[in-house]
């Protein structure tokens, strides 16, 4: 009975040695395909998904630039008023405060230099070291435009406010994330066909999908005042600028690799 008992034993322990070295070597044909898929067998197509869309937001800085003497309480009040007025006046034609913000805040002194000739046959004296003249205060705002039928008087009005620089005004799009959907949806499209009419061409059959790479590019344009330019904006707001948003493209480009069956 005992013998018996032992041949049972026996032959269930190489059962399970024959079941657990063929599961291992399943797994181990798995994981050596997980890790490397196909990589002498495997193709790549590319695809281009362009949406055209009309921008909703425009944008602007415009800065106040103040130079004075040494006394820089005065030179802080003098700025300080001028762009607390550009700023009220931005709030008054509509623009809600969570679209303006403070973009940099600058206190920098200037200096005064020496000039030290060196004469021949003279001693060389020690040239004294800059001085502090005054100082100049700079601070610059960024306003978002939702209605773009203020753009004209908002950057006309500013500079009648006190602002004496105005600049970067661009157009873009507020929420970019249902656009690049569709030009995602649209370039995984074409690269897909593209990747059927290669399999096809050349006589095999697509397999799994291996990676995908991804590049978005919304181009913005920027609108830069030359003198001409500034001369008009310093002007009274009824002869202020038109200027028009146009469209912008935003594109996705992406690249598809395939497992070669």
């Amino acid at each position: 009975m005992s013998e018996n008992i032992k041949n049972y034993l026996g032959i269930a322990i190489i059962i399970t040695l024959l079941v657990i070295s063929g599961s291992a070597w399943y797994l181990i044909k798995i994981y050596s395909k997980s890790i490397e898929p196909s990589s002498f067998r495997s193709f790549s197509t590319t695809g281009e998904g362009k949406i055209t869309a009309i921008p909703d937001i425009a944008q602007f800085t415009f800065s106040v630039i103040t130079q004075g003497n040494k006394n820089i309480a005065a030179l802080l009040k003098e700025n300080t008023d001028k762009i607390n007025k550009a700023i009220d006046f931005v709030k008054s034609q509509g623009v809600e405060a969570k679209d303006i913000k403070t973009q940099n805040y600058n206190l920098e002194p200037r200096y005064q230099y020496f000039s030290c000739p060196i004469r021949n046959n003279e001693d060389v004296q020690p040239c004294p070291p800059p001085e502090i003249a005054g100082y100049t205060i700079s601070q610059t705002v960024l306003v978002k435009i939702r209605d773009f039928n203020h753009i004209g008087d908002l950057l006309s009005g500013v500079i009648q406010k006190g602002a004496n620089s105005v600049s970067e005004l661009s157009f873009t799009i507020d929420d970019q994330t249902n656009l690049q959907n569709q030009a995602r949806t649209e370039a995984i499209q074409k690269a897909n066909q593209k990747a059927d009419g290669i399999a096809s061409a050349a006589g095999f059959k697509i397999g799994r999908l291996l990676s995908i790479d991804e590049g978005i590019s919304y181009p913005v344009p920027v609108y830069r005042f030359g003198a001409k330019e500034m001369a008009g904006i310093a002007a009274p707001a009824s002869i202020a600028p038109d200027i028009e948003p146009g469209s912008q493209e935003i594109t996705v480009n992406v690249t598809l690799r395939y497992e070669i069956k």
